[in-house]
């Protein structure tokens, strides 16, 4: 299979080819996901540990359901608690980390770049789970995935991205993605929540809702951050719903058959109507949280087998 990674630490690196092997090895594990018997052993015999230094519900859930149902040993670490609080430096931990001898290390934190920092550190393979504004490629994967499954193809779709642009790593992770895959990219949002020079990333801007879903086949909607925002971005979530909330009404603009996404969590009636959000005819944003396992446990998948390959040849018993 070609997919060349040692790590999982963003989609800029992947190959258009990586992509979609990486998505196609998905696609086998939505099968077995929906078996009776879910469970597989490709990580037999190896050690995840899931280090989530910012808060996390369903993204740290999903990569321990994906680790146990491919029979990884899985360990959480509770950051909130750890001797990062007491003063202990990430360089430390790395070594800490290393002396434990795991295999797959699943990283989230408030800061860009520390993953990849980590990834130079430790002696095993390691996933981006979320780094500060940076990127988060499995989401990035996870919905490229429920695209192709909803629409037959990842390539020369219209897409739009709506909402808090500025402060999205989602975003980030998507803007490289589907660009890769020869998508044409729309983003829509006030000019607050837009980054600057985002126009260099080969997408189309646009502050008026119902002329950036003109036409598209998906509609992506993104939560507000308001952990990440300093500063008076919007002028109130009523007007920012009235002006870039998704409802009925905006959804017209777009292709009939077009689907509605959010990668969650939600706030319901300041970014998306919530019956529209509930709406199965429409919305995949459940699809979304089905395919998020499945292409973790592909992710996984993959690098082990690269790891795996990399101590073979090093002679390091595995």
């Amino acid at each position: 299979m070609s997919f060349a990674q040692r790590h999982l630490l963003g989609i800029e690196p992947l190959a258009p080819l990586e992509i979609t092997t990486l998505l196609d090895l998905a696609d086998q594990y939505v099968a077995l996901n929906r078996r009776e018997v879910k469970h597989g052993d490709v990580l037999a015999g190896l050690t995840q540990i899931n280090m989530f230094f910012e808060a996390s519900t369903r993204t740290q859930a999903s990569f321990e359901l994906a680790g146990k149902r491919l029979g990884a040993d899985v360990m959480n670490m509770s950051m909130q608690a750890s001797s990062i609080k007491k003063g202990e430096t990430l360089i430390d931990t790395a070594m800490t980390l290393n002396a434990m001898h795991p295999d797959l290390l699943v990283v989230r934190h408030p800061h860009s770049g520390a993953v990849d920092l980590l990834a130079q550190k430790v002696n095993c393979a390691v996933l981006n789970a979320g780094d500060g504004r940076h990127e988060h490629p499995t989401q990035a994967l996870l919905d490229a995935l429920t695209i192709r499954r909803a629409k037959g193809r990842l390539h020369r779709l219209n897409i739009a991205i709506c909402g808090d642009i500025a402060h999205s790593r989602v975003a980030r992770s998507n803007i490289l993605l589907l660009g890769k895959m020869e998508n044409r990219i729309r983003l829509i949002g006030p000019p607050t929540l837009m980054p600057a020079g985002i126009a260099d990333f080969g997408v189309e801007v646009y502050d008026d809702m119902r002329a950036g879903l003109q036409d598209v086949d998906v509609v992506m909607m993104l939560r507000l951050q308001k952990e990440r925002m300093d500063g008076g971005f919007i002028p109130s979530e009523r007007e920012y719903y009235h002006r870039f909330g998704l409802d009925a009404e905006k959804l017209t603009y777009a292709k009939p058959d077009a689907i509605v996404m959010h990668p969650g969590p939600m706030n319901r009636g300041v970014e998306i109507d919530g019956t529209l959000a509930d709406d199965i005819n429409r919305s995949v944003i459940q699809e979304q949280v089905e395919m998020g396992v499945a292409v973790r446990m592909a992710a996984m998948d993959l690098l082990a087998r690269n790891l795996r390959a990399a101590r073979s040849t090093r002679g390091v018993m595995v």
